[in-house]
């Protein structure tokens, strides 16, 4: 055979040869590269916001308050798109609840109107208003809190007197010190504390030079907390290791754990369908700025991310990668088109919230008792999770994945236990 055929028959084969998909172990080295992007991006922006918070202390006016806000606000979106990897990763889990835990007794941290109440079965620190006491006495024990430290936040007084409730550090508590209360309930307005609650020399609420620590610390706090989580999922970094051990079919079962848990039990059940059914809106995550539409919205952004293998990035740390959606698309093209399709409908749901509470109704208000309009686009962004959790589940099924036990939620599962 001449060289020319046979230089012939090489191009053929290489023309004829199918392109191998994504594999496993691919889309694994993906999914850990967006979670390193997503908490790179989460640990800059609340860089930022101290920035922020620092100039509103050094000078503490109105427009100082107002750009701590928008921080805050900036801050949340790389976050809420990490929610994706909590439920399948353990070292996540284990330590979310020190940067997102939720719903926080107010009372703990600072001042509260007296509808708030002034005492609680449940928990002995419902008003023990750390920035108002140096020392806390509650319940036989004692708590120095004559300087307020991000060591004493974390280690004293999160989830103090085992109560998930008080919340002292994370988004929450900082939210809640540049807002205060939204005592709007489902009427109009998001919380309104004044700058001068931050200032010592024409001083509002009182204290208002430990409500200065006590801001100051939780932004530091949050940021160390940050920096932990961004490091753990970097190269060689324990998340990315605990991953790793996992094996492909473990580490797949996680990427899907975690879209369907925060799909279903979550985000549909806990954060949505409970305040809905109750048209409370206490029950919603970020009460007292009514940003709460902003982080329901990420979360379906996020789910997304790590199905498609994509992170578009809003400081430019793109990422973009072998996917889940590939692995799904080789299997049962079938099942992925209907994948896409739930993934696009969820979207295209949370989009109209978005794009209603933009219009000038907080999701607080879309949730009030006779809102049937607002209710019935609450409800769609329900149906639609609920819906692409059946997708999810099929999946599972089709990468032929050990049976995996999405969260679920009494509001979904067992609606009349709520109101037990």
């Amino acid at each position: 055979m001449n060289c020319l055929k046979i230089g012939l028959l090489a191009a053929t084969a290489l023309l004829t040869t199918p392109v191998l998909a994504a594999t496993p172990a691919d889309v694994l080295t993906n999914y850990g590269n967006i979670a390193q992007a997503e908490y790179a991006d989460a640990l800059a922006t609340a860089k930022t916001l101290k920035g922020a918070v620092d100039k509103l202390v050094a000078e503490p006016t109105d427009a100082n308050l107002e750009a701590a806000r928008a921080a805050w606000k900036e801050a949340r979106n790389p976050y809420q798109q990490t929610e994706a990897f909590r439920f399948g990763n353990a070292i996540v889990d284990d330590w979310e609840g020190k940067v997102n835990a939720w719903p926080l007794d107010e009372g703990l941290i600072d001042y509260v109107d007296m509808s708030y109440g002034e005492e609680s079965e449940e928990n002995g620190f419902y008003v023990a208003n750390i920035i108002a006491n140096p020392v806390l006495k509650v319940g036989g024990e004692t708590i120095d809190a004559t300087v307020i430290t991000p060591d004493l936040l974390a280690n004293s007084l999160q989830e103090a007197g085992e109560v998930e409730t008080n919340v002292a550090t994370g988004y929450h508590a900082i939210e809640f010190l540049l807002w205060g209360q939204d005592l709007n309930g489902t009427g109009a307005g998001a919380g309104n504390r004044p700058a001068s609650d931050f200032d010592p020399a024409n001083c509002t609420g009182g204290n208002c030079e430990r409500r200065v620590q006590y801001l100051q610390a939780v932004t530091d706090l949050l940021i160390s907390d940050l920096e932990e989580m961004a490091a753990a999922w970097a190269p060689g970094g324990a998340a990315r290791k605990a991953l790793a051990e996992k094996g492909d079919a473990g580490g797949l079962a996680t990427i899907l754990t975690g879209m369907g848990s925060l799909s279903y039990g979550e985000l549909a059940g806990e954060r949505i369908k409970l305040g809905l059914m109750l048209h409370d809106p206490e029950e919603e995550h970020d009460c007292f700025s009514d940003n709460t539409h902003m982080s329901h919205y990420n979360d379906v952004v996020g789910i997304r991310n790590v199905y498609f293998g994509e992170y578009k990035s809003p400081l430019g740390n793109n990422v973009s990668g072998p996917s889940l959606a590939e692995l799904v698309a080789e299997k049962n093209p079938a099942l992925a088109e209907e994948m896409k399709a739930k993934l696009d409908a969820t979207l295209a749901a949370f989009e109209a919230m978005k794009a209603r509470a933009e219009g000038g109704e907080a999701y607080d208000q879309m949730i009030g008792e006779g809102n049937e309009e607002g209710n019935a686009v609450i409800q769609a962004a329900v149906d639609a999770l609920v819906d692409q959790t059946t997708s999810i589940e099929r999946v599972v099924k089709a990468l032929e994945l050990d049976d995996i036990a999405f969260e679920g939620s009494d509001s979904l599962d067992n609606p009349g236990a709520v109101f037990e």
